[in-house]
């Protein structure tokens, strides 16, 4: 035998077989309309949840908004009462007694009711 009969004689295949059971594409004995009203059904739940998020995003914003508002009014509430007793304070160091010390005294507690 020559070595072309040899060659010859082997087949070598040049690319193997396909199966036709594959995991990719459209299932057997799926219909294409089922397909079509779950993708909208899910479409539609998916845009139902994108409304509900934003409504809660907006929901958390506005109260966080209004936390911010109501701690910025106790802090200039603060800071005026500490600008009275910083004006109190400077009186009685200079040796007056402030005029509304009597006042300010029974806001803070320091004397009894009589």
């Amino acid at each position: 035998m020559d070595y072309e009969d040899i060659v010859n004689s082997e087949e070598i295949p040049s690319q193997p077989e396909r199966k036709e059971t594959g995991k990719r594409g459209r299932k057997p004995g799926r219909k294409a309309s089922t397909e079509k009203i779950d993708m909208k059904a899910k479409l539609e739940r998916s845009r139902q949840s994108a409304r509900e998020c934003r409504a809660r995003k907006k929901l958390r914003y506005q109260y966080l908004e209004e936390l911010v508002t109501d701690r910025e009014k106790a802090v200039l509430v603060l800071r005026n009462e500490l600008e009275k007793y910083k004006q109190m304070a400077l009186e009685l160091d200079a040796g007056r007694v402030p005029d509304n010390l009597q006042t300010i005294l029974e806001e803070m507690g320091a004397l009894k009711q009589e």
